[in-house]
């Protein structure tokens, strides 16, 4: 691992925009620590820090990074879609429909390898468990709470499923593209909060994030020029909207509140993402300095080799800590007393240990696919059978990209508690079992393998 993280480290091209990588890796490691700070664990079930303590609600303007995750993918997503646009063998002006096959192999490749992974383990963990009557106590809240996170694995692949009509968008009306998908999100919380009108509020989940989303477009091009403005406008517009508006002052949910910010996400969400995109375009140049000395640079390039894997698996980490506490008979405190904070330390030590101790376990799953050999002779044959099935290929895998999404939301929903009791949750107004949504998320997944293969493309290192 040494070597090779050392060796990928050398061979960072000159070109290769650093500071996205520390991005990516600083947003998640922000969600990670925060799902560890705010869970309130007690014998009799599990809260959150913020709602036993409001007064620390504000923290969450800083710790609520999932914006700039998001933000990241834009930027990696329009440069990793123009490579694949150069390489196709018909030209700049061949058919696209390869193309966006291509994308969508690689995006998900990434992605789904080290998530399906972890939806087997635990579903395979879960039904042993209940089949041995288990499933009470923390047991089960973990079996209903580990799949959660997968939601931003589903808004993610809509990101990359839509990344290609978004791109065209951008590059004709610039920021005007943006201003449309905020100027949606705002008609949204208009018609929810003036007019009433039922479940359009869930619209934003994509209105949101994907006009977050085009800010990567943006960057991408070198167009946000006055990061301080962008990140004042955002502060200021967030604050107003929180303090005069029906938003709550919290950026994450929490439990039992009427309207959070973030499911579905709100006009309040927006602009607190425009402040953080903003903010860490301020930083932008003491960091890019920082990553100028290789061993800060090997830190960031082995963080980034196991961040998704690190991601999925944090929960069981703290769950697992939570467990062995009880097991053991170790008191835990009442959330927020003295002796709750003076535990924090060694909690979050054990977790990051038991995460590490998983992602040694799991991290290859994350690895690139390597290119099988004899890939690059191939590639002249594969290109002409791939252009003469082009008009397939993107339906397809726009399908296959439709299944996954719906499959990985639905399973953040209902998770892994109730499998023999046929537990389901409501996705867009459909029941879906955790059964269900697998089968979804693998009949989808090998829906865009197909497609791609035939292609003749293949994506080179993910620019994030």
């Amino acid at each position: 691992m040494g070597s090779s993280v050392r060796e990928l480290a050398g061979a960072t091209p000159a070109t290769r925009d650093r500071y996205v990588d520390l991005l990516r890796v600083a947003s998640l490691g922000a969600v990670v620590l925060g799902h560890w700070l705010m869970a309130a664990v007690t014998p009799d079930g599990v809260g959150n820090l913020l709602a036993v303590v409001p007064a620390l609600q504000p923290l969450t303007w800083l710790l609520q990074v999932m914006p700039v995750f998001f933000f990241v993918g834009g930027f990696s997503h329009a440069l990793s879609y123009r490579s694949l646009l150069r390489k196709r063998p018909e030209g700049p002006e061949g058919p696209e429909d390869s193309v966006y096959s291509a994308f969508l192999r690689a995006r998900l490749q990434r992605l789904l390898r080290p998530t399906m992974v972890f939806v087997l383990v635990w579903g395979a963990a879960a039904l042993l468990v209940q089949l041995l009557g288990g499933g009470g106590g923390l047991t089960g809240v973990t079996l209903r709470m580990v799949t959660q996170p997968l939601w931003f694995i589903g808004i993610y692949l809509a990101m990359v499923a839509f990344t290609p009509p978004l791109l065209k968008l951008h590059e004709r009306y610039g920021w005007g593209a943006f201003a449309g998908l905020a100027g949606a999100a705002v008609a949204v919380d208009v018609l929810r909060f003036a007019a009433g009108v039922p479940y359009v509020e869930f619209l934003n989940f994509a209105f949101v994030w994907l006009a977050v989303h085009q800010l990567g477009f943006l960057r991408a091009d070198g167009r946000i020029r006055r990061p301080a403005l962008l990140a004042g406008a955002g502060l200021v517009t967030a604050g107003a909207l929180v303090a005069f508006g029906p938003y709550p002052l919290s950026m994450v949910g929490m439990p039992g509140e009427k309207v959070s910010n973030m499911a579905p996400p709100t006009l309040a969400l927006l602009a607190h993402g425009l402040w953080l995109v903003g903010a860490v375009e301020l930083l932008r140049a003491p960091a890019a300095r920082l990553l100028d000395r290789p061993r800060v640079w090997r830190t960031v390039v082995a963080a980034n080799g196991v961040a998704m894997t690190a991601f999925l698996w944090h929960l069981t980490a703290m769950f697992g800590v939570y467990g062995a506490m009880l097991a053991l008979d170790v008191e835990l405190p009442a959330p927020a007393s003295a002796a709750w904070w003076a535990q924090v330390p060694l909690r979050i030590a054990l977790a990051a240990a038991l995460t590490a101790g998983l992602v040694a376990a799991f991290r290859a799953f994350e690895r690139p696919v390597p290119a099988p050999p004899g890939a690059a002779g191939a590639a002249g044959a594969a290109g002409a059978a791939g252009a003469a099935g082009a008009k397939g290929a993107g339906p397809l895998a726009a399908l296959g990209a439709t299944l996954c999404l719906l499959g990985v939301l639905g399973l953040s929903m209902v998770g892994f508690g109730g499998l023999l009791d046929g537990r389901t949750a409501l996705l867009i107004a459909i029941p879906v079992s955790a059964p269900a949504a697998v089968a979804m998320t693998l009949g989808g997944w090998l829906l865009v393998e197909r497609a791609g293969r035939g292609s003749g493309l293949r994506a080179g290192r993910p620019a994030r």
